[in-house]
């Protein structure tokens, strides 16, 4: 088997005398040939799949909460106020996996609507403190079941005795390679 370098590409030509390319990357095992997905239909890829099950549990959440015109991730920053308490807006960015801009977006929109409310931070005043106001408890209150009926609704299609070892999977999956992400979770403490 010879190896030949093709600009950033590298060729390996086989016993055959065909060329593979590009090799593999280095983290890549070498126990088993990596399948060659782009001969896979799109419908048997993971990356397609998880894409479009996080399409259809968007569309069953905005159906479910349709009265309360929340979203996802509007729902996230809330839930994750009302587990953290009174947050740096960095603090909300890390524990939903968004970037800093969307997360100021998001925050402002849900301050418009009295859902939380800012102040000045006590240990930095250039930063933002957001808090749950008692109207966006009540609206979190107001959206349990919507949100229950949009996750089970995503699971209904699996068994019941399978759905919490798919749920494992899926914690597995996104822990170990949270740090890949364009914006990984971090668990902070609440700053005040």
């Amino acid at each position: 088997m010879t190896v030949r370098a093709t600009g950033k590409r590298t060729a390996v030509k086989s016993a055959q005398g065909a060329l593979a390319t590009p090799a593999a990357p280095a983290h890549a095992t070498a126990a088993a040939d990596p399948p060659e997905w782009r001969h896979t239909s799109l419908d048997a890829r993971p990356g397609f799949l998880i894409r479009r099950l996080h399409q259809i549990h968007v569309a069953l959440f905005i159906e479910e909460c349709a009265p309360e015109g929340i979203t996802p991730v509007q729902y996230s920053i809330l839930t994750a106020l009302d587990q953290m308490g009174p947050s740096e807006q960095i603090a909300l960015s890390n524990a939903v996996g968004l970037d800093r801009a969307n997360t100021a977006d998001v925050i402002a929109r849900l301050a418009e609507r009295r859902f939380i409310q800012r102040r000045g931070s006590r240990t930095d005043k250039r930063k933002k403190v957001a808090e749950l106001t008692d109207v966006g408890r009540a609206l979190l209150a107001r959206l349990e079941v919507g949100v229950e009926r949009a996750h089970e609704r995503t699971l209904a299609a699996l068994p019941v005795k399978d759905r919490k070892q798919f749920m494992d999977y899926l914690v597995r999956l996104v822990e170990t390679s949270n740090e890949l992400s364009r914006t990984p979770i971090r668990r902070e403490r609440a700053r005040k």
